[in-house]
């Protein structure tokens, strides 16, 4: 399987289209925000050979991520020449929350939602993703963990329960 991301100047000025128009009419957000969710997915939403999205834009990580912040470095430039930002300078609160909504448009769940259901099973898997993804971080970080000789068994009810252990982490 192969990946593309998509990094040319032409997607540079439908991202620009997209976030100016974003930026500009804050107080009607709903569709603006959907409309550069959907944009972002377009250009930086890792895309098989087919076209199938094979990991969205705002789970991306290292190089794969580099698009992506300079979009979040131009949101925040643009949000703070039109006024989002507090007397010291910085972005104002408002600024996040508007960059959390487009991730949330654009298919994020935020940590304590529960996506997929609310029935016990569906929160088991949820709670079990996260324990194994804690699991694996701490082993990346090069700390050592007890629960590490239990991520096994872990990861085993994890993928019994029909989640997808080749996307953790």
């Amino acid at each position: 399987m192969t990946t593309q991301v998509i990094t040319t100047n032409a997607n540079d000025s439908i991202l620009d289209q997209a976030e100016i128009a974003l930026v500009e009419q804050v107080g009607k957000t709903g569709e603006l925000i959907q409309g550069y969710a959907d944009v972002l997915c377009k250009v930086f939403d890792r895309k098989d050979t087919n076209g199938n999205t094979i990991e969205k834009w705002f789970n991306l990580v290292g190089a794969e991520k580099k698009g992506i912040k300079a979009r979040r470095a131009s949101f925040v430039q643009r949000m703070i020449a039109r006024g989002h930002v507090k007397a010291d300078g910085k972005p104002s609160a408002t600024v996040d929350v508007y960059w959390q909504r487009v991730k949330e448009a654009s298919g994020y769940v935020p940590k304590g939602r529960v996506s997929g259901g609310t029935d016990v099973d569906s929160k088991t898997v949820a709670e079990l993703k996260t324990m194994i993804n804690r699991i694996l971080k701490s082993e990346e970080n090069g700390q050592d963990c007890n629960a590490s000789m239990f991520k096994g068994n872990l990861m085993e009810v994890f993928e019994g329960m029909g989640g997808d252990v080749d996307n953790l982490g």
